[in-house]
C-alpha cells in the first residue's frame, strides 16, 4: 500500500465516534419542536387567524392578506424565540435538490435603527432570480423573474438560525419551474377523481389523500477515503475500481449489527429529524457493505416528499460530523447492490378508510378491487411514462441489474388477489348478483374476505402490491420523489375519471350501480392484463414476454424521456390540470441536458484520472519491472534469466497493451465529446452521449480495473474497494 493511501486509511480507521447528547425527554417530547405546526399555530395565532389558516390547509380556502399578516407575525415571533435570525423560501427546482435564499428579519425603522420585520407579503411570495435554475427554455436570462409562493399545507420549520418556508416556484408567466407545484396539482386531481368514485360506496367521503412512505437507502464512506477519490468527489460514484475479494457474497451485512460509528450517526440524524417533525421509524444495514436504510411512518404525499428532501440534506450535514460522507448515488460501487428509494403509495379517505386495503364485506371488497383495477389500468396506460419518471443517468446503472427492479414496468399482485381478478374477468353477467344493503355477492364465487399481506413480496417487481399499498420500487436513491409521485397520481386521476364516465354511462342506460361497476371492471381487468406479472422480472424470458405484451422495454434513458411527450401523456397531464405541453417540453429539455452534463462530467473525470494517475502509475511500475528484467540478464545466464523474467515480461506487455488501449480510448472519447457538443438539439445530444460516450466509459474502466490487479499496491494511490467498503 502506498504511503499516501496508508496515511488516509489509517486516519479513517482512527476516527472516533462523535458523542451524541441523549435528550432527557422521550422522542414524543421533542417531536416537531422546530416545526410551526398546528399546536404552535394555536399558541401564536388568534382564534380567528387559526381557524382561517387551518381551513385553508384542510379545504383549500383562499387566504386573505389579513390572515397572512397574522400568520407571518405569529410565525416570526415563534422563530425568533427559537433563535432564528433569517427566513427563506425553501423550494424544489428542477435540479433534484432544494434551493433557498436567506433574508434577515430586519428593516429600517426610519430613525436610524433596525426593527425585526416579517409581513404576510413576505410570507406568501418572494421573487428569486429564475435565470440560473434549469427551466428548459421557458425563461431567458434577460427574463429572469420567477416567483416562489407559500405552500401552507407543508408547515414551516427551522434549520440552524433560519426559518424555512416551503414554497412552489413558478415562472413570471405562470409555468411551474419546480417539482412541488405539479405534485400539488396531481394530488388535487386524484383527490377529486377518487372522491367521485368513492361516492358509489359512501357519500360521506369528502376528501381523498395520497400517502407516501419512502424507504431511503444510502452508503457511508470514511471522509478521508472519500476525499482521496476524485471520482467519488466529483460524480458521486467510483468510475474505476476492481471489486473487493469480499463484498456482499456472504450476505452477512444485511440486517447485521450496526457499526458503532454508524449507530452514533443514525442516532443524531433521528434526533434532528424528529425535531423537524419527520417521523423516522426504521433503520438497518442493507445488503451491500457500508449500505444502510432508514424509513419513516407514512405521511401525506406532499409532506412526505418535503421530509425526504430535508432528510437527505440532514444526512449530508450530520454524516460529516461523524467522519463520514453519505453517498446517495444509485450505484456508487460496481459489483455490489446499488441504492433505491422505494415509494410506498396508497390512497385514504377523510373517513379513515384505506382504499388499497381489503375490507370485511363484499361491498368493501368491491370498493377495494375498484381502486386496485383502476391503479393497474393507469400503470398499464402509462407504463412508459412511469419508467421515464424514475429514469436518470445515475439510476440507469441500477435498473435492470439483479439487485433492482427491471427497466420494464409491471405489477405484482400475489396469488389471492390475482385469483379474485381472474374470477371477476371470467364471470358471466348473470353470475353477478346484488344483495341489497349488504353489498354485492359474486356467485363465481363470492368475493372473499381478503387478508392484508396475504402473499410473499416479489422483489423483482417495480410496482408491487404489498397488502394495503403499492410499492414503486424503481425510484432512485438521490431522486426527488415528486417526479414519480406526480406522474403516478396524475395517471390514476385520469383513469378514475374515465372509469366514472363509463360507469355513469351504463347507469344512465338503466343498469344498477354495482352491476355497472362490475361490467366496467371486467373490461378493464382484461385490458390491463399485460401489466400484471408475478414471475421473475430479471429473467430474459420476461423481457421477450413484456415486448410481446406491448410494454415499454426501452433501456436508453434519453429515449425513455420521450414518453413525457407522447400525445397520451400530454393529454393526461393537461386533462388533469397538472402540466401543459409547454411545461412538459421544457422539463424534457432539462432532463436531456442534465443527462448530457452528468455523462460529460464523468467522461472528463475519468479521462483526467486515466491520463494523470492510472497511466503514469502503471508506467512507473512497468519501468521497475523492465529494470528488473535487465538486472536478471546481468545476474543469470541467458536461458535462466529468460525463464525467471518470463512472468515480468508478460506483465510488462500486459501493461503496455492496456495503457495503449486506455490512451487511445481517452483520445477517442475526447473527440466524440467534441462532435456531440456541437449538436444543438438537446435530445439528439443526449442520445449521442448515451450511444458513444457511455460505452467508452465502461471500456476504459475495464482495463483500468485490470491494471489495478497487477500494479504494485505500494504505488497505487487511490483507495481501493477493500478499503472504501468496510468501516473501521
Amino acid at each position: 500500500m502506498s504511503q499516501l493511501r496508508f496515511n488516509v486509511v489509517e486516519a479513517a480507521s482512527k476516527k472516533q465516534a462523535v458523542e451524541v447528547p441523549s435528550p432527557n425527554e422521550r422522542p414524543a417530547d421533542y417531536f416537531g419542536e422546530n416545526v410551526f405546526n398546528r399546536s404552535k399555530m394555536f399558541k401564536y395565532l388568534s382564534e380567528k387567524a387559526y381557524e382561517r389558516i387551518t381551513d385553508c390547509i384542510d379545504n383549500g380556502t383562499p387566504l386573505d392578506r389579513e390572515t397572512a399578516d397574522a400568520v407571518a407575525e405569529g410565525m416570526k415571533k415563534w422563530a425568533i424565540e427559537r433563535g432564528a435570525t433569517h427566513y427563506t423560501h425553501w423550494f424544489h427546482p428542477l435540479t433534484e435538490g432544494t434551493a433557498e435564499k436567506h433574508d434577515a428579519f430586519v428593516e429600517h425603522d426610519g430613525k436610524g435603527g433596525m426593527v425585526e420585520e416579517f409581513s404576510g407579503k413576505l410570507l406568501i411570495q418572494q421573487e428569486p432570480d429564475a435565470s440560473s435554475f434549469p427551466n428548459g427554455g421557458i425563461r431567458n436570462t434577460f427574463e429572469a423573474r420567477g416567483y416562489s409562493a407559500w405552500d401552507p399545507s407543508s408547515p414551516a420549520f427551522i434549520v440552524g438560525d433560519t426559518l424555512c418556508i416551503p414554497t412552489i416556484f413558478i415562472a413570471y408567466t405562470g409555468e411551474s419551474l419546480d417539482y412541488k407545484a405539479p405534485l400539488l396539482k396531481a394530488l388535487e386531481a386524484v383527490n377529486k377523481a377518487a372522491v367521485d368514485v368513492c361516492h358509489y360506496f359512501n357519500p360521506d367521503v369528502k376528501k381523498v389523500y395520497a400517502y407516501l412512505g419512502w424507504e431511503q437507502e444510502y452508503f457511508l464512506v470514511d471522509e478521508g477515503l472519500y476525499a482521496a477519490r476524485p471520482d467519488l468527489l466529483l460524480t458521486g460514484r467510483t468510475l474505476m475500481g476492481h471489486e473487493s475479494s469480499k463484498n456482499q457474497q456472504l450476505e452477512d451485512h444485511y440486517f447485521g449489527a450496526i457499526p458503532t460509528r454508524v449507530l452514533a450517526f443514525m442516532k443524531e440524524l433521528e434526533i434532528e429529524a424528529l425535531k423537524l417533525g419527520i417521523p423516522l421509524k426504521t433503520r438497518h444495514n442493507e445488503v451491500a457493505p457500508n449500505q444502510f436504510e432508514l424509513a419513516p411512518i407514512f405521511e401525506e404525499c406532499n409532506l412526505a416528499n418535503d421530509h425526504n428532501l430535508l432528510v437527505m440534506a440532514l444526512m449530508r450535514k450530520i454524516s460529516r460530523k461523524h467522519g463520514f460522507r453519505v453517498l446517495l448515488h444509485e450505484k456508487p460501487f460496481k459489483g455490489i447492490n446499488g441504492s433505491g428509494k422505494h415509494n410506498n403509495w396508497s390512497l385514504g379517505t377523510n373517513t379513515g378508510i384505506l382504499l388499497m386495503a381489503p375490507g370485511k364485506t363484499p361491498e368493501e371488497n368491491l370498493r377495494f378491487i375498484t381502486f386496485i383495477v383502476n391503479v393497474l389500468m393507469a400503470v398499464y396506460r402509462h407504463n412508459g411514462l412511469l419508467k421515464a419518471s424514475i429514469s436518470s443517468a445515475t439510476n440507469a446503472h441500477r435498473l435492470g441489474a439483479n439487485e433492482a427492479p427491471p427497466a420494464i414496468i409491471s405489477s405484482f399482485l400475489g396469488t389471492q388477489l390475482s385469483n379474485v381478478l381472474e374470477h371477476l374477468e371470467k364471470s358471466e353477467p348473470e353470475d353477478l348478483a346484488l344483495s341489497g344493503k349488504q353489498g354485492m355477492k359474486l356467485g363465481i364465487p363470492r368475493i372473499p374476505e381478503l387478508l392484508i399481506d396475504n402473499t410473499d413480496r416479489n422483489r423483482t417487481s417495480p410496482f408491487a402490491f404489498t397488502g394495503n399499498r403499492f410499492e414503486f420500487r424503481a425510484v432512485g436513491s438521490e431522486a426527488n420523489c415528486a417526479s414519480a409521485m406526480l406522474a403516478l397520481n396524475a395517471a390514476v386521476a385520469e383513469q378514475l375519471k374515465i372509469f366514472k364516465a363509463e360507469v355513469d354511462a351504463k347507469i344512465a342506460e338503466g343498469k344498477e350501480t354495482f352491476a355497472a361497476i362490475l361490467e366496467v371492471l371486467r373490461k378493464d381487468i382484461k385490458t390491463c392484463k399485460p401489466i400484471h406479472f408475478d414471475g421473475n422480472g430479471y429473467s430474459e424470458e420476461w423481457k421477450a414476454e413484456a415486448a410481446r405484451r406491448g410494454l415499454d422495454c426501452e433501456t436508453s434513458v434519453p429515449l425513455i424521456f420521450d414518453n413525457y411527450l407522447k400525445e397520451s401523456s400530454i393529454r393526461m397531464f393537461e386533462s388533469t390540470g397538472v402540466m401543459n405541453r409547454k411545461e412538459l417540453e421544457a422539463r424534457n429539455e432539462v432532463k436531456w441536458e442534465t443527462y448530457t452534463k452528468k455523462i460529460q462530467i464523468e467522461a472528463r473525470v475519468l479521462g483526467d484520472l486515466a491520463m494523470n494517475h492510472i497511466i503514469p502509475t502503471a508506467t512507473k511500475y512497468q519501468t521497475s519491472l523492465i529494470d528488473n528484467v535487465y538486472k536478471m540478464k546481468d545476474l543469470f545466464p541467458a536461458d535462466k534469466a529468460a525463464t525467471l523474467s518470463s512472468r515480468n515480461l508478460e506483465i510488462i506487455e500486459d501493461i503496455a497493451n492496456r495503457t495503449n488501449f486506455i490512451k487511445e480510448k481517452v483520445d477517442a472519447m475526447v473527440e466524440a465529446r467534441k462532435v456531440a457538443n456541437k449538436i444543438e438539439n438537446e435530445r439528439e445530444k443526449a442520445i449521442a452521449y448515451h450511444d458513444t460516450i457511455v460505452p467508452m466509459l465502461e471500456a476504459i474502466r475495464y482495463h483500468i480495473d485490470k491494471l489495478e490487479l497487477v500494479v504494485d499496491d505500494q504505488i497505487w494511490t487511490l483507495p481501493k474497494y477493500r478499503e472504501l467498503l468496510f468501516i473501521r
